[in-house]
């Protein structure tokens, strides 16, 4: 993997290189109706031939001069395997690597697939974050987009997380369900709160191709909110999160104050990151890579799989970091675009950044140029002109 990375020329004896690490975990209970990501259900039989791979992955890594600050096990399901497997890859990520010691490292978990002794173990591991995907309160709707557990479910889960010894917990929610009332989501969103997660993620439907709720969707199965229910459901969120102390940091994510999601925060600040197994990507010295999606072919030759998409010119890398801070509600930094680009963006993007805050998308406060309240509703129309 990483000699497609060319993490072999890392200068050695200079400052370490801060990375953060993703690890792909391919394998559910179930694929839910809505989900495009490269996952399977009913591959039992391939998971400890897919750990093994993944090893060899990560220790086939030159690693010496890098420094990790964040890591994240993402699905996938990465708690539907048994615990040992997990924890193993994290050992192994461990004794290769210089960890910082403030790192965060999360694991994505589904209620329905872990249990108590399950949560201790990742807990004495080392993990110190914890999300669960949640993503409605009504057992209907969660039936409706395919979900294997209850609300019942998620607190029981939620209770034996807390019990386990974490205390830096994200919940995910989704709006704009099939079926899903404004009325819904705004109890949703109140029941959460009352368990008093640090981190709380609200992201909209997505209807992508090829999914099963597309295929729902336009056999008339089912109906989706309209696009004006679907923005009510958004700004009521907001105003019921921000006003139980949530500060919003990012267009889908609110935090407690110092539990922002550190791995995506960097992802989102153009900083690099190293992606381990089946189709994860990475962002290192300036390319864009991920490894294959074909399972039997990671499996196989898990070093040998990575697949270029993108080595950036700088005028590519400074769109870039411009689409991604835009996600951020706190914008741009204009000095630290100049640090980073030895350019002022006021300069480089006038005519995009005057046309933007013409049509009252985003706007100029002192150092930093954001998203204006109207840009949240249409951030889409301000990241076309970076791509």
């Amino acid at each position: 993997m990483c000699k497609s990375a060319d993490l072999r020329n890392v200068p050695k004896g200079g400052k370490m290189r801060e990375v953060g690490i993703y690890v792909h975990i391919p394998f559910c209970k179930q694929k839910c109706n809505y989900c495009d990501f490269v996952s399977f259900a009913n591959k039992e039989d391939f998971q400890e031939q897919y750990m093994e791979a993944l090893l060899e992955e990560i220790n086939h890594c030159e690693s010496q001069d890098l420094e990790v600050n964040t890591i994240y096990f993402g699905g996938g399901t990465p708690s539907y395997l048994p615990s040992h497997l997990i924890i193993k890859v994290l050992k192994t990520i461990r004794e290769r690597f210089k960890i910082q010691e403030n790192c965060e490292i999360t694991i994505e978990i589904n209620p329905g697939t872990v249990d108590q002794q399950k949560l201790n173990d990742y807990f004495q591991s080392g993990f110190n974050r914890i999300s669960i995907g949640l993503q409605a309160v009504q057992d209907h709707l969660l039936e409706t987009i395919g979900r294997i557990h209850t609300y019942s479910a998620f607190e029981t889960c939620y209770q034996e997380a807390k019990k386990a010894g974490f205390q830096n917990i994200n919940v995910d929610l989704m709006l704009g369900l099939p079926t899903q009332s404004v009325e819904d989501l705004q109890e949703s969103v109140q029941k959460v709160m009352h368990l008093n997660p640090t981190h709380i993620s609200l992201y909209s439907l997505i209807l992508e191709k090829n999914t099963v709720l597309e295929k729902q969707i336009k056999e008339g199965v089912y109906a989706l909110p309209a696009e004006e229910d679907e923005r009510k459901m958004y700004h009521l969120a907001k105003k019921l999160l921000e006003q139980r102390g949530y500060i919003q940091y990012e267009i889908s994510n609110f935090a407690q104050k110092g539990f922002e999601s550190q791995h995506n925060l960097n992802c989102w600040k153009q900083k690099e990151y190293l992606g381990f197994g089946l189709a994860a990507h990475s962002y290192f010295q300036k390319t864009r890579f991920s490894n294959t999606e074909n399972l039997h072919q990671y499996i196989h030759n898990p070093t040998e799989s990575r697949i270029i998409h993108e080595k950036q010119t700088e005028e590519m890398q400074r769109k870039e970091y411009m689409l991604l801070g835009f996600r951020l509600l706190e914008g741009i930094s204009i000095s630290e675009f100049e640090r980073k680009f030895e350019i002022n963006p006021l300069f480089y993007f006038r005519f995009e950044i005057a046309k933007l805050v013409e049509e009252d998308l985003i706007e100029v406060d002192l150092d930093d140029i954001k998203l204006t309240s109207k840009g949240l509703d249409y951030a889409n129309l301000v990241f076309e002109e970076f791509v």
